[in-house]
């Protein structure tokens, strides 16, 4: 297999992962805070990590590759916290849109400088891949709902938060993925008990440690892939394809709890398959 089809590989992979996680935070959400929800997940699956790590002796890394991955971990970890903020002032379907295409698109921008253009084909790949993101999350406003300025710039804060986590991945592919995401993970968990303790949630806290778990679970395998992802091939087709996991998110809940998507996100992911095809060449 090349390495190409290696990255596109993995990087599905891994946005399923990522779509299961929001999958199953989302529905639990339903009946307990979302943050306590991602604290859990993130708290349980650190303390996995580090078991895994020390019982098996995995050398560390150094200190560059640790850093950064923190520096990773703690940013996404508040840009998690203003994505939600930002859900909660606006328009779902407006923020989300922005929020997804800027994790894209921030990793692009940054590889195209970093590592050259793509090859025609790639970059066309990566072209189609922004629109099929734009389809899969973008959903009409409610008539008479309005986001206001303050969410769309939550959401852009967000949307770069999470680009630069990935970026921040890429350059710190040097060390083990188990250690990096050991790293991260140690960093995100404070960043959000600092939430939790500057702005705790409301009442009920209880009946968010199984959805946690398993959130946690799926996110922290979603990590792993995408730093997999990055050792095979370019930042820009390892962060896009990984961006597409809203497709994950919307299938689980049209098998799960029968909502069928629009027509709009099934021609988004139809796309999206194709620009990952084109990616994989």
């Amino acid at each position: 297999m090349s390495s190409s089809g290696a990255a596109a590989g993995l990087g599905l992979t891994a946005a399923a992962c990522w779509g299961g996680s929001d999958f199953t935070g989302g529905l639990g959400a339903r009946r307990a805070p979302v943050l306590l929800i991602v604290t859990c997940g993130q708290t349980l699956s650190l303390l996995a990590l580090l078991t895994i790590c020390l019982g098996m002796h995995l050398p560390v890394p150094g200190w560059h590759n640790l850093l950064l991955t923190a520096v990773g971990g703690f940013e996404s970890a508040l840009a998690l916290a203003l994505f939600y903020h930002a859900l909660s002032l606006g328009a779902m379907g407006l923020t989300a849109t922005l929020t997804g295409l800027l994790t894209a698109l921030i990793p692009v921008l940054f590889s195209l400088f970093h590592d050259g253009l793509p090859t025609p084909l790639a970059g066309a790949g990566l072209i189609l891949g922004c629109v099929a993101i734009w389809m899969i999350t973008h959903t009409p406003s409610e008539k008479g709902t309005a986001t206001p300025p303050i969410a769309l710039l939550y959401a852009a804060l967000s949307g770069c938060g999470f680009g630069i986590q990935l970026i921040l991945f890429k350059l710190a592919n040097g060390g083990g993925a188990l250690w990096s995401t050991t790293s991260a993970r140690v960093a995100g968990v404070s960043a959000l008990l600092l939430v939790l303790l500057v702005k705790p949630p409301k009442a009920p806290w209880r009946g968010f440690w199984l959805t946690g778990i398993l959130a946690g679970t799926f996110d922290t395998l979603g990590t792993l892939f995408y730093i997999q992802t990055t050792r095979w091939g370019r930042l820009d087709v390892a962060a896009l394809v990984c961006s597409l996991y809203p497709a994950g998110t919307i299938l689980l809940a049209a098998f799960f709890l029968r909502e069928w998507p629009t027509r709009r996100q099934i021609t988004g992911m139809a796309l999206a398959l194709t620009a990952v095809a084109m990616l994989s060449v």
